[in-house]
This record gives C-alpha cells, sequence and structure tokens, in this order.
C-alpha cells in the first residue's frame, strides 16, 4: 500500500470523514495528537432507525477443502446486529465432527498438497494478491464488520483495513526471507539448521475485532507455509468467511485454510485438543486461555500461543500537559467500546493534577459521541450483545457499591441494542472489582498516586501483564517506568501504537508468545538441525 494512503492506527478514534486521514500520524499506528470532539453522547443518534446496511450476506456455510458446506449436523445458530438484537443471518453450526473434516482437509494439504511444496516466492505473490483483494473489497468486509459486531463503520473502514492488508504484505514479505544458518562445529562436521513450517495450525480469534484477528493469526502461519484451521467467535463469524473467499481468488489451494464457526465448548474445544493440530494458537480471555491450555497440553502436547486479558495502567505524570493526556487516556479506554484486550483501564494521575484531569475527562466523555455506528462521525457504537452488556451494567453497580464516585454515565442509551453511555469513576481504589476486572467496556475508572515509585508498585498488582502507558515530559520518569512496569508493551506519550512489525503479547496472566513482527514467525516454525560428516575437509 503506497505511503500516502496508510492509516495512522487501528486504533485511533474515528472522526468525521473528511478528517480521518489527518488526525494521527502517518506510517505508524496509535493516537499521539488528541482532538476534542463537540458530540454529545446524549444525542439521539442512538435512538433513530438504524442505517439499512448496503451488502448481502453470501456466505453462512463452513469453509472445507475449498467449498462452502452445511455442517455435518446441519445445525445453524443466529449472529446478531447489536445495534437492534435483530437476526443477521443463520450461520452453519460446526462441532466436534466438522473440526475432524476441516483437520483433515489441513492435514492433506500439508501432507500431500502443493501449499508447503510451493517456493516460498509463489506462496509470497498469493498473500501480496490477497492483501490487494482486501483493499478492493474494503466497503464489503467493513460492512459486514460494523454490522456483525457494532464498531464505528469508519473506523473498520479507514482504520482497520488498511492496517488488515499492510499486515498481511508484512508477512508476504517475509514468506521467502525464512532461512536457517550453517554453524561452526568443533569436530568435522557440516551442521545447518533448517526452518520449517510445523504443519497444521489451529487457530481460534474473538469477537472484538474479527478481522484483524483473523489477519494477525492467518498472515504468518501461511507466509511459513502451514496449513489452517480457524475457528471464527460466534458473535462475528460473517467477515471470516468473506475473507477466506478472498484467499481462494489470490491463489490459495484447497484445504490450506478452513473455517469453522461454532461455540467454544464445542468447536473450540474440538480444535484445541485434536491430535492432528500441530500448533495451537488462541486470543480470548484469560479463563479460556486457561482451558485451551489444559487441552492442548492433554492431547498431543502442541504448542501454544495465547494471547488474553489485560488490565492495563495509564499513567499520567504530574509534569504532564493535562488536555493532551485527557484525551489520549479518553482514547486509551473508550476506543472499540472499550473491548479491548489493551484498553488503559486504570488510569492513574498524580495527585497534583488529578483534580483538574476529572474534570476535564468527565467533560470529555460528555462529549462522546455514541449512536448507529453506520452513521459517518460516531465515535461509539453499541457493545457486542447482550451478555456483554449485562456484564458491563453490572460492574458499573458493582463500583457504586463500593463506594467509587459515579461522575457521569453508568447508564443505558436507548431502549433498543446495546448501547452503554460513556461511565467515569473517580475515588477508585485496587480492592475493588472495577479496579481488578477486565471490564471490557466503556467504563473509566481514574485513581490518584502521590510519587512514582507508589504508582509502579500499585501498576503491577495485578495478576494481567499486558500494556501500558506512560504520559510525561521529563525522559528520566519515563525510562524509569518502562523498565519497571512488568508488561508486553509500554507506549509513552502515545497508545495503541500497533505497527505490523512491533510484536505484541504479555507477561504474566495475558498471554505467552507474540503476534506481529519477527518474532511470531518462530510460532510456526520448527527448527531442525543437520549434521553431515566431512571428510578430509580443507577446513573446519
Amino acid at each position: 500500500m503506497a505511503a500516502p494512503s496508510r492509516i495512522s492506527s487501528l486504533l485511533s478514534r474515528s472522526l468525521a470523514s473528511s478528517s480521518l486521514l489527518s488526525k494521527g500520524r502517518i506510517c505508524g499506528v496509535g493516537r499521539s495528537v488528541p482532538v476534542v470532539c463537540s458530540y454529545s453522547y446524549a444525542t439521539a443518534a442512538a435512538l433513530e432507525k438504524p442505517i439499512t446496511p448496503s451488502v448481502k450476506v453470501n456466505y453462512t456455510k463452513l469453509l472445507i477443502n475449498g467449498d462452502y458446506v452445511d455442517s455435518a449436523s446441519g445445525k445453524t445458530f443466529p449472529t446478531y446486529d447489536p445495534r437492534t438484537g435483530d437476526v443477521i443471518a443463520h450461520v452453519a453450526e460446526g462441532n466436534a465432527e466438522d473440526i475432524n473434516r476441516a483437520v483433515s482437509a489441513a492435514r492433506k494439504a500439508f501432507d500431500d498438497g502443493p501449499w508447503p511444496k510451493m517456493t516460498a516466492y509463489e506462496r509470497s505473490k498469493v498473500l501480496f494478491r490477497f492483501a490487494d483483494l482486501i483493499d478492493e473489497h474494503t466497503e464489503q468486509l467493513a460492512t459486514l464488520e460494523t454490522w456483525d459486531n457494532g464498531k464505528p463503520y469508519e473506523q473498520a473502514a479507514k482504520l482497520e483495513l488498511p492496517m488488515i492488508s499492510r499486515l498481511i504484505r508484512y508477512y508476504a514479505g517475509w514468506a521467502d526471507k525464512i532461512h536457517g544458518l550453517t554453524v561452526p562445529a568443533d569436530s568435522p562436521h557440516l551442521v545447518q539448521t533448517i526452518h520449517e513450517p510445523i504443519g497444521v495450525a489451529g487457530q481460534i480469534i474473538p469477537w472484538n475485532f474479527p478481522l484483524l484477528m483473523f489477519a494477525w493469526k492467518v498472515a504468518p502461519a501461511l507466509a511459513c507455509g502451514n496449513t489452517v484451521v480457524i475457528k471464527t467467535a460466534e458473535q462475528t463469524p460473517l467477515s471470516a468467511l468473506y475473507a477466506a473467499k478472498l484467499l481462494h481468488e489470490a491463489g490459495l489451494p484447497a484445504g490450506v485454510i478452513n473455517v469453522v464457526s461454532g461455540y467454544g465448548p464445542t468447536a473450540g474445544a474440538a480444535l484445541a485438543s485434536h491430535m492432528q493440530v500441530d500448533k495451537l494458537a488462541f486470543t480470548g480471555s484469560t479463563e479460556t486461555g486457561k482451558i485451551v491450555l489444559q487441552l492442548a497440553a492433554k492431547s498431543n502436547l502442541k504448542p501454544v500461543t495465547l494471547e488474553l486479558g489485560g488490565k492495563s495502567p495509564f499513567i499520567v505524570c504530574k509534569d504532564a500537559d493535562v488536555d493532551k493526556a485527557v484525551e489520549l487516556a479518553h482514547f486509551a479506554l473508550f476506543f472499540n467500546q472499550g473491548q479491548c484486550c489493551c484498553a488503559g483501564s486504570r488510569t492513574y494521575v498524580h495527585e497534583s493534577v488529578y483534580d483538574e484531569f476529572l474534570e476535564k475527562a468527565k467533560a470529555r466523555a460528555l462529549k462522546r459521541s455514541v449512536g448507529d455506528p453506520f452513521v459517518a462521525g460516531i465515535e461509539q457504537g453499541p457493545q457486542i450483545d447482550s451478555e456483554q452488556f449485562e456484564k458491563i451494567m453490572k460492574y458499573i453497580r458493582s463500583g457504586v457499591e463500593s463506594g467509587a464516585t459515579l461522575e457521569t454515565g453508568g447508564q443505558r442509551l436507548g431502549d433498543k441494542g446495546y448501547y452503554i453511555q460513556p461511565t467515569v469513576f473517580s475515588n477508585v481504589n485496587e480492592d475493588m472489582l472495577i479496579a481488578k476486572d477486565e471490564i471490557f467496556g466503556p467504563v473509566q475508572s481514574i485513581l490518584k498516586f502521590k510519587d512514582i515509585k507508589e504508582v509502579i508498585g500499585r501498576a503491577n498488582r495485578t495478576s494481567y501483564g499486558l500494556a501500558a502507558g506512560v504520559f510525561t515530559q521529563d525522559i528520566d520518569t519515563a525510562n524509569t517506568l518502562t523498565r519497571a512496569l512488568k508488561v508486553g508493551t509500554v507506549w509513552v506519550n502515545c497508545y495503541d501504537v500497533f505497527d505490523a512489525a512491533i510484536p505484541f503479547g504479555g507477561y504474566k496472566m495475558s498471554g505467552q508468545g507474540r503476534e506481529k513482527g519477527i518474532h511470531c514467525l518462530s510460532n510456526y516454525l520448527q527448527v531442525k538441525a543437520v549434521v553431515t560428516p566431512l571428510k578430509d575437509p580443507a577446513w573446519i
């Protein structure tokens, strides 16, 4: 993709379409320049009749061995429009038998098929064509993503889709640059290391970024020469089925990718425990990640990468520009309806600027535009479904009952769909559930601290370790915090910078392994040592 058309961030706040390309940093990812929006979450946009999407849902069956097929049981399940709770379509419900069919197809495609036997350059050309097709089908894919998930259309079309095609091109470029080494030995032997594809990769993706997670999982696996069985989230199955069709249009052989929609306890568990799956990758909650890891260990001890939950601290130091800090902290928490694993959900503010920050954070939340995600300028759509909606509302009630101050929000917006007012709590302490648990919703908890040593201890006092944000003008403070925080990523004076080359993953119970960047390739490769005697070598 040409540099001028690259979007500054997957996770940048979506504004009116005329300004989308001017509010962030080109060629990076993330948010660093604040812009205050003049909308109010009290807007009637959430109450208006929803816009009818412009695309038809054409792919609702399982994709196995290159064909869209019904589930073995013939069952389907509904996928819902979170704006209304209405059914969008009925999708084939895969179970263990369907996982067996998909794994068999992937196994045959790996053992006997052309994909791993192609030259790496030929594989790269398929991925490059796939990225081009993603760009050509942006409108259809973004519409499905918004319709099924509830995220703003402008965010999906102008932020996420360009980043997805960029990531695919990144791994297409890696395909013919994966190689081993010639290793010097202490004896007359030629020693080589060979990097081989691991085989059949099982992948389970979440509902908050369905298409992005599809790309994060599939692109590196295919670049390394593997075959894939991917289980989509039951809440958001539509965009992956469409994208897989584009992969075949790009020239991917049958059986190399297989897409099974279905539920975790049936299809997901069958994939995690399958004896013919050589590697597993999972993104989702920490609780489910533990189950996935157990199933993988109890079956064939397949290696597992996990990208799990978070409760990320966002630290505003005493020297911060408060206006900029407020906007960045707002973005870090509220983006994507707060449904981000790395959301800055614990906002620590130095006591010297706490009161000013709190008033401005409250005002910013009141100006956030909430409504139909297909409407231009909307920043926040509905939560994913009724279950997540009720979970968030339960945490809001818990915050009030535990003594935190509800500064604004805390209520449902409208009487249809799953819209929640942007919510801000003050006077929060670490013993409260809203400060300990991953809420995964538009709920900002603002905590006060006195000094750097104190906030380091408090920020690290959690079972999670996915990410953190630091806002300061002092390089020494920034260096101290970045080294002390026990997390996989620290963003300094920015947030959610997600370039394709930057590794992403967590410490502690936020997961194991890394996605994106060069580090991700090792997830899908085996390293083999080949040792051959040398007869009368001229040198060793």
